[in-house]
């Protein structure tokens, strides 16, 4: 399915969901952050501090469903804006987290109020953050063409790369060293995030995401996907479900936990941390973008869809094997550059497993993004209280760090073996 607006138009849609996936992150890698100074300060254990991301991550879980079947029946035109400013409301409110506490326990200390504040700001981030990918993963379905899918969706994927880069800067620069001095970046972010409601309502008109093939192809030529609930459905479903599970774990575990593996395993200053950081995830975006761009490129030069797709997260699984190195590798330039390799892989296998999730149905995409959001959270969500409790037994990252470099490895297994020979013999770029 494509929209039969200009292709001009279909980019800059394309670039309001990377500006939307953008402020998700900076409202998400905020605590990350500030983890040391917030940890510091209410004496929080490794593992109060991997829960924060469980609640977080069990919270985007419930919300990936509902949010999944609100968009197949709603539609992402004024969905996706309210989601928005939801949690970029929530993101401000951690600023707030001792008063929210308070009001819910007004008889306990400071440090549990405040942590059951940032726990419930946390909970309230990840139900709302949910919504992005239904109804992001939606749209692109709506306005791009087959081929044209993996680039689109490496262009909203690198989202996360540029707000991970820039909010270690802003951060930098917001926060104080006197107690209570990391609460301007969350006020300060959350703000931002409501601006971005008015270029999207602007950009997209009543009808512009109504699910309807375009006047230049052909209804039987729209994407070869399985029946709903048939054997090639269910098998494909079971293949997202590991690839999901997997490269989720991987992403999500360098997102939570590097800032503090760089400070408290290497002694890296907050100020190299922060610049480090940004480094890394200007590598994320290199990977990410360099993804689509390199698919749509095999595609010209005559290879199918499919095949290019599976290539490409191939070689991202490799770069991210990497991170094995990084877990015996002394503090230096070399470990620095290899965790970059492992930056540009482990963002790179996103565009095209949101490309393999479009392959599955025309009219259920938001249900289907939902349903692996859900699976693939419960997941993360429960990783990260259990690394909090290994880091804080111990006294060590290297354990997650392996397992966060082979888990990629399983996706990849699973895509080669047990992908249905169907669904990969389509005509190369629709």
């Amino acid at each position: 399915m494509s929209t039969g607006r200009s292709t001009t138009w279909r980019y800059g849609v394309c670039g309001a969901l990377l500006g939307a996936t953008m402020l998700l992150y900076m409202d998400r890698l905020t605590l990350s952050l500030l983890a040391k100074p917030i940890c510091d300060e209410y004496a929080f254990t490794n593992e109060q501090y991997g829960s924060l991301d469980t609640g977080l991550s069990y919270a985007f879980a419930a919300g990936a469903f509902f949010f999944g079947f609100l968009v197949d029946r709603l539609g992402p035109r004024l969905l996706y804006p309210a989601v928005v400013a939801c949690w970029s409301c929530a993101g401000l409110a951690t600023a707030y987290s001792e008063t929210i506490g308070a009001c819910f326990l007004p008889n306990a200390s400071v440090p549990d109020q405040t942590y059951l504040g940032f726990m419930l700001c946390r909970v309230a981030l990840g139900f709302f953050e949910s919504g992005h990918w239904p109804c992001a993963l939606v749209t692109t379905q709506v306005i791009l063409t087959r081929g044209d899918r993996s680039l689109g969706n490496s262009i909203l994927q690198s989202g996360a790369a540029i707000g991970s880069v820039v909010t270690p800067i802003i951060v930098f620069y917001l926060k104080t060293k006197e107690p209570g001095g990391w609460r301007l970046p969350f006020t300060a972010i959350g703000y931002v995030g409501m601006l971005w409601i008015v270029p999207w309502l602007l950009l997209i008109h009543r009808g512009d995401l109504d699910r309807k093939p375009t006047v230049e192809i052909a209804p039987a030529a729209l994407d070869d996907a399985p029946n709903l609930w048939s054997a090639d459905f269910c098998r494909m479903f079971a293949v997202l479900v590991v690839i999901v599970i997997s490269i989720n774990l991987t992403w999500q575990f360098f997102r939570v936990w590097l800032p503090k593996y760089l400070e408290e395993s290497h002694g890296y200053a907050d100020r190299e941390v922060a610049w480090f950081t940004s480094a890394y995830y200007v590598s994320t975006d290199v990977g990410c973008i360099g993804v689509g761009f390199l698919v749509k490129g095999l595609i010209g030069h005559g290879w199918d869809v499919h095949r290019a797709r599976v290539v490409t997260f191939t070689g991202c699984a490799a770069l991210a094997l990497l991170a094995v190195l990084v877990a015996f590798l002394p503090k230096g330039s070399l470990l620095l550059v290899v965790l970059l390799f492992v930056a540009a892989g482990t963002l790179g296998l996103y565009p095209n497993y949101y490309s393999f999730t479009q392959e599955l149905s025309k009219t259920h995409q938001g249900k289907i993004s939902g349903a692996l959001g859900t699976i693939a959270w419960v997941g993360s969500g429960t990783m990260q209280r259990l690394v909090g409790r290994n880091i804080d037994d111990t006294h060590s990252y290297a354990t997650g760090i392996i397992l966060a470099g082979l888990m990629p490895l399983l996706a990849c297994a699973a895509l080669w073996l047990l992908w249905p020979r169907r669904s990969a013999a389509t005509t190369p770029g629709l």
